[in-house]
């Protein structure tokens, strides 16, 4: 195991899942002691397992990040146990069908509510807020309780996920939109207001990964391309989707004190080429 992360803690939200399990499973081949925050503990313990398996350390904690005393709690457990943190990714949020179209544009039909379209005027805003909620607050407010301690030891990195939706917005996913474009706007602001502390602040921007839920949309049932895959490759130069692990080289610089230490408020887009390109 190497030496490089000895002594610090990083902690990792939305853990359980394909991208920030790749990061937290990397930061402790490091050699940092990881907090693993999510709301579903069972996939929390599988990362924990095959970090402590590899000879790392690890806890396994959960969370609900859009709620602060749940996450004031879970900081008292991490600085309790491993210490407090000094790199902090925040990857928890995700979408939900009821707050998707299935339409790229108005139909008079979705005035009608009879179900034979979902348009922006038959969502459920309701959900359409929990998904803005889970995806700003859910950044918010770990910046917000785990970057008190980090300020107080004037020293931290935070890494927040930003999407393609940063810089674009794309069809059917509004809500998920509006909320990442606001984790790239919060990126900014925050790196201004926290350099003094001396801590940086920046955000990485997937382009289309595969995890769990984007298979479910991108392949058919005879794993065939979908539609929405077929646009989605159209639009993508490098013709394929992203892997967890092409997410590393960018996390492991930007927590680098001696790679990036004058790096703080940028949004890296890792997209195959997406935004190079406007597909005519």
């Amino acid at each position: 195991m190497s030496e490089v992360g000895n002594g610090k803690i990083a902690v990792v939200t939305g853990a359980g899942g394909t991208l920030c399990s790749a990061m937290a499973i990397n930061l402790a081949s490091q050699g940092y002691k990881v907090a693993l925050l999510g709301r579903s503990l069972d996939k929390l313990k599988k990362v924990e397992e095959i970090i402590l398996a590899e000879g790392g350390i690890a806890i396994s904690v959960g969370v609900d990040v859009s709620d602060e005393a749940s996450v004031i709690a879970a900081k008292d457990t991490v600085e309790k146990e491993l210490g407090v943190c000094t790199v902090l990714i925040n990857g928890a949020g995700g979408n939900q069908n009821d707050a998707l179209t299935n339409i790229t544009e108005y139909d008079e039909r979705e005035l009608l509510d009879d179900g034979s379209v979902k348009g922006f005027f038959n969502l459920k805003m309701d959900i359409f807020n929990s998904v803005i909620q889970i995806n700003t607050m859910g950044t918010v407010i770990p910046c917000f309780v785990f970057g008190r301690s980090m300020a107080a030891n004037k020293q931290g990195s935070i890494i927040n996920i930003a999407s393609m939706n940063s810089y674009r917005p794309l069809s059917k996913v509004g809500a998920y939109g509006i909320a990442k474009a606001g984790i790239a706007n919060f990126t900014q602001w925050l790196a201004a207001y926290l350099a003094p502390a001396n801590i940086r602040v920046n955000a990485i921007a997937p382009g289309f990964f595969l995890n769990d839920r984007s298979r479910k949309i991108m392949f058919e049932a005879d794993g065939s391309h979908s539609a929405r895959a077929k646009n989605v490759l159209s639009h993508t130069p490098l013709k394929r989707f992203g892997e967890a692990p092409e997410l590393l080289g960018c996390m492991n610089w930007l927590i680098s004190e001696e790679a990036a230490g004058f790096v703080t408020g940028i949004v890296v887009p890792i997209d195959g080429g997406f935004l190079a390109t406007s597909g005519i």
